[in-house]
């Protein structure tokens, strides 16, 4: 399969074509990604991201462009959308009168309220999850439940390492939006 036609047939939903377009530009953008940040966990959170963003937007894609350009091109915008949120973050901090009134906190040990109130978003988390695709909910509990390595998911159901990363990102975001749904 050529990249031209793995962009097509991945425009028309194909599995396969996004697995080969993930895994012959995986290692470009990474790359791109760890010389601008110089960290292999961001690179890679901003790596997932992108894919996950170009992935999601491929009918937009003009074939005039590289692909791999288009590609970088998303991973760069998103590391400094990821920038521009650290540093709202940073100027949000507390003030010097918050850190005071923390440390006359005395007891930080869950109360029963607490505890319950945690049980019951728990049973309420797993009861959204339960409304997700069947291999959506595998790759969460996998994740996030058996805390597995995301070498262990690959090696546990013959994935690609790459694609457990994708197809984890598009878990979290399907089951963000049943949970944003309720409310």
């Amino acid at each position: 399969m050529t990249v031209n036609e793995a962009i097509l047939k991945a425009k028309e939903n194909n599995q396969m074509a996004f697995n080969f377009l993930l895994e012959t530009f995986w290692n470009d953008v990474f790359g791109f990604m760890l010389k601008r940040t110089h960290n292999e966990i961001d690179a890679e959170d901003v790596t997932i991201e992108a894919f996950f963003k170009a992935f999601d937007k491929i009918n937009s894609f003009n074939s005039e462009f590289k692909f791999k350009t288009w590609l970088i091109t998303i991973a760069k915008n998103t590391h400094l959308d990821s920038l521009r949120k650290q540093k709202t973050t940073l100027t949000n901090q507390t003030t010097e009168e918050d850190e005071k009134r923390v440390y006359w906190i005395v007891d930080d040990t869950p109360s029963v309220e607490d505890r319950l109130i945690t049980e019951q978003n728990l049973a309420q988390l797993l009861k959204d999850i339960k409304k997700l695709k069947p291999h959506h909910q595998d790759i969460i509990q996998l994740r996030y439940f058996k805390e597995l390595s995301y070498l262990e998911i690959s090696q546990k159901t013959d994935i690609p390492i790459n694609n457990i990363k994708v197809k984890l990102l598009r878990a979290k975001k399907l089951l963000a939006a049943v949970i944003q749904h309720k409310k």
